[in-house]
């Protein structure tokens, strides 16, 4: 069984988290979501094309498509992967809790930066 639909609409669920945390002010955790949206996004297009998806790295996801990549997704991934670590782990900083150290304009950017790969992924699901 084929379940690309499930991860598609984690993805989706994860953009949504992502924009509640924003709403929150708590910019670590949406910066950390619309990285996961990202990620699970590409997942499912692998899924979707019967090929296998491995590791977090939305860069290295992006890249192994096997097809030409606009290069301001790949900046795109570039700068949501920085958000997979960071965000949920205090030792990822020389000090301070992540809670304490992720800004709004951090968030925004993390969250534009998925929408555009959800909708290049959305783009590729559909055609």
């Amino acid at each position: 069984m084929n379940r690309w639909r499930d991860w598609w609409r984690q993805a989706q669920a994860d953009l949504q988290h992502a924009r509640e945390s924003l709403r929150l002010e708590d910019y670590a955790w949406a910066c950390f979501a619309a990285q996961q949206a990202a990620e699970k996004a590409l997942k499912a297009l692998y899924m979707k094309r019967n090929q296998i998806a491995w590791g977090h790295s939305v860069r290295l996801l992006l890249g192994q498509l096997g097809e030409e990549i606009p290069e301001s997704l790949l900046e795109a991934a570039r700068i949501l992967d920085k958000y997979y670590i960071g965000p949920r782990y205090p030792n990822a900083h020389p000090a301070g809790a992540p809670f304490e150290l992720y800004t709004r304009r951090e968030a925004l950017e993390a969250l534009q930066l998925a929408e555009e790969i959800l909708s290049y992924v959305r783009a590729n699901l559909e055609g």
